[in-house]
């Protein structure tokens, strides 16, 4: 969040801030097509859409036939620019607005509209500035009706978006799940009075009530009993202060606890009741302590009533009340847990104070139906979630405290949830929550900062006659460790920290320079090698007896016959495998590949090949973007279209559209199974597909080694972390084989 601290202190820290390269705040500024800002009684949040040019690694197949794999690299590799959509939200002080609209003008050369859409307050009161800085008509949008749209966005495309906040907790900050159906939920909207919103769905909503007591009375009587003007300088009174020392409690009135009523001799019987029955002086912190309990109680039982009045579950909190102070959501949280008895959880937003920007720029890009597309939160250009209150969080931002910022990209497919989760509003991708785990988080990020050495000189090296890649490699990993460090003093700032997340902000770091895939010559090089064996390790197979085949066949998918593990392995279901393939034929296998070389070639094709003898159709999902080692898309239909030209298994399957090729949808060396290509999805159901088969340590141990799914599943991989092993009860590559049959009859969610 921002911090407002120096709102008054003149355009110095503004001037300090605006001389940094435009890409560190304005970031694509002279790409950008469309405007839209929101401008509240003290921070301004403008969103801008624009173009962004970057790199990205591209295969193709030279023209060879199966007699010549000894010959030339299989595929050529080369790197081609690209152009995709990015939306920009940056937040920052009214104090600063005019510096700000100066600043863009100068940078703005290509937009091609002539309308910046405005919502909030000071759209009034600064439409004539804006138009007159940036020569943009001002179309003035519904302040509530763009709060809507912009929190249904938010909760629809950022996963852990929405979080419960726990004071006294070991982890302060608990995110939820991604519901697949976010309606109907309350929004409560606390500015200077409260809006109490039901939302039904994308166009239905409607203001259900409202009090004339929230923000601005606890800064209006604040000022008054503090003599303290700043707004967060009185909640940082309230954070240091005792509320016991004014209000009168249940225990001042009865010697004790109301037993007979169930009232507890520390509850709140009157606010500021102490003052009207002694002459002592209150300190300010006590005062400021005491109205925002006053205030957050009466939020509190408000939001209560309605919820149960209209039998909602999911009540969000925001405005400008609310801004991710701790104190302020502590002390909503105690009110509806207490008012509910804890049926009905407070939910807050890490994004919050973007909402109307993200309503207001929605409203003006309707043309180009932003909603039928998939967004992405981009942690190389976002900020995360920030403290605005320095004495609860000493960590300080290395660059401006005075700008916040969010990136959203395009992607390429609309994602959904894999039809075949057994319930998807309970499904969680990760295995460990690093924000909750100290002492798995201490080891993780130390892990990442101790190989970043070997990303970086493994970035130059896939670059070697590409201008500045040291140069840009170095960016790379100052930008990597500064969300490293980042991440030691606030592991919530991005929502939940997880190794999934640790190696996806890599993945963004590396393409924000310019590395869109620094493992492919090595992938190249050994998916080459590995086919010059796959006739030869497919021979041996056919010569073994049944069961013995299957064994080899695991052993294989484990590590590519490199390794010969005795059993029993660490999680080893393979007995009760092998006595499911001595029954009927599975219908469909969706197979979530993992890496390229020995295991896609030598591990999983042979698998695979065996699965269709059977008679069972296979879908090979595999990654729509490079991710470490992991093979993609684009290089295994190249893989595929060779092996069929050796393997006639392989190519009958193929030409009979028993073997299927899809993306992912995916980027990442992990898997969620909630943010898959819809097109995928659309084939598993048609296929009626009843087993999953999830391999590599990425997909089936750091996720979804919990997940529960409505059909038989495979995870399989080799833990080749001590620590991790260590952890599951095991050692360095020890070996998972978990065969997972649901409690209930196979079936699709429809």
């Amino acid at each position: 969040m921002a911090d407002c601290s120096q709102a008054g202190s003149g355009r110095h820290s503004m001037d300090k801030s605006i001389t940094l390269p435009p890409d560190e705040i304005f970031r694509n500024l002279e790409n950008a097509k469309r405007f839209a800002i929101d401008i509240g009684g003290s921070l301004t949040k403008l969103a801008y859409y624009s173009t962004v040019q970057h790199k990205v690694a591209k295969v193709r197949s030279f023209d060879h036939t199966a007699k010549e794999v000894d010959g030339d690299p299989l595929y050529e590799i080369s790197v081609q620019e690209e152009i995709t959509a990015r939306l920009h939200f940056i937040k920052f002080e009214n104090a600063y607005i005019e510096t700000c609209l100066d600043f863009i003008k100068d940078h703005l050369v290509n937009t091609e509209t002539k309308v910046i859409k405005a919502t909030g307050g000071g759209a009034y009161k600064f439409k004539e500035l804006i138009e007159k800085k940036l020569k943009l008509k001002v179309d003035k949008e519904d302040e509530m009706s763009c709060l809507i749209k912009g929190c249904n966005f938010v909760l629809k495309n950022i996963p852990h978006e929405a979080f419960v906040y726990a004071k006294h907790a070991d982890s302060e900050f608990r995110f939820q799940n991604t519901h697949p159906d976010i309606f109907p939920y309350l929004l409560i909207n606390i500015g200077s009075g409260v809006s109490i919103v039901k939302v039904e769905s994308e166009d239905k909503f409607e203001r259900i009530g409202g009090s004339s007591i929230g923000g601005g009375t606890f800064w209006g009587l604040g000022a008054l009993l503090t003599k303290t003007k700043r707004f967060d300088e009185l909640l940082q009174l309230a954070s240091r202060g005792q509320h016991t020392s004014v209000d009168m409690l249940v225990k001042d009135i009865y010697g004790g606890a109301y037993g007979s009523l169930g009232l507890t001799g520390d509850l709140i019987a009157s606010s500021f009741g102490k003052s009207a029955t002694t002459d002592k002086e209150f300190s300010k912190e006590d005062m400021a302590k005491s109205l925002l309990h006053m205030i957050s109680n009466d939020i509190g039982q408000l939001a209560c009533l309605y919820a149960r009045l209209h039998n909602l579950t999911r009540v969000y909190f925001g405005g400008f009340f609310i801004r991710g102070h701790p104190v302020t959501m502590h002390t909503i949280t105690y009110s509806i847990n207490f008012f509910t008895k804890g049926e009905v959880q407070a939910l807050f937003l890490r994004h919050e104070g973007y909402l109307g920007a993200i309503g207001a720029f929605l409203k003006g890009a309707e043309e180009d139906n932003p909603n039928q597309y998939s967004w992405g939160e981009n942690y190389a250009g976002s900020s995360g979630l920030m403290s605005v209150s320095p004495d609860l969080n000493p960590m300080q931002r290395v660059r401006s405290g005075t700008f916040d910022m969010l990136e959203m990209d395009r992607l390429e497919r609309q994602l959904v949830n894999l039809p075949l989760l057994q319930d998807p509003s309970s499904y969680i991708p990760d295995t460990v929550d690093l924000t909750e785990d100290a002492l798995a988080r201490q080891y993780w990020l130390y892990c990442f900062e101790e190989a970043l050495d070997g990303v970086v000189n493994r970035a130059v090296a896939s670059q070697p006659d590409l201008p500045q890649a040291v140069e840009r490699a170095e960016k790379f990993r100052q930008k990597y460790l500064h969300k490293l460090q980042t991440l030691r003093h606030q592991p919530f700032a991005y929502g939940s920290l997880t190794v999934r997340s640790l190696l996806d902000t890599r993945e963004h770091c590396l393409n924000e320079f310019n590395f869109p895939d620094p493992y492919s010559k090595i992938k190249q090089k050994e998916n080459d090698v590995a086919l010059r064996y796959f006739q030869k390790v497919v021979r041996s197979l056919e010569k073994l007896p049944w069961e013995q085949r299957q064994f080899a066949l695991v052993k294989g998918l484990l590590a590519g016959n490199v390794f010969d593990w005795d059993r029993p392995w660490l999680i080893d279901c393979y007995d009760q495998w092998v006595e499911r393939l001595k029954g009927p034929p599975h219908k469909c296998a969706l197979f979530f590949v993992d890496n390229s070389g020995i295991d896609i070639i030598l591990g999983v094709f042979p698998f695979v090949r065996e699965l269709l003898c059977r008679g069972t159709e296979v879908v090979l999902a595999s990654n729509s973007g490079p991710a470490l080692n992991d093979v993609t898309n684009s290089e295994l239909q190249i893989l595929t279209e060779r092996i069929a030209a050796m393997d006639s298994v392989i190519q009958a399957a193929i030409k009979e559209d028993r073997l299927t090729l899809v993306q992912s949808g995916s980027s990442s060396p992990c898997l969620d199974l909630s943010r898959l290509d819809k097109a995928l999805a659309v084939v598993v159901r048609e296929r009626h597909t009843d087993l999953v088969v999830i391999e590599g340590m990425g997909r089936a141990i750091h996720t979804n080694y919990y997940a529960a799914l409505s059909c038989e599943s495979l995870k399989l991989a080799v833990i080749k972390n001590s620590w991790l092993a260590e952890r599951l009860g095991g050692k360095i590559f020890s070996v998972v084989f978990k065969y997972e049959v649901p409690p209930q009859s196979p079936g699709l969610r429809r």
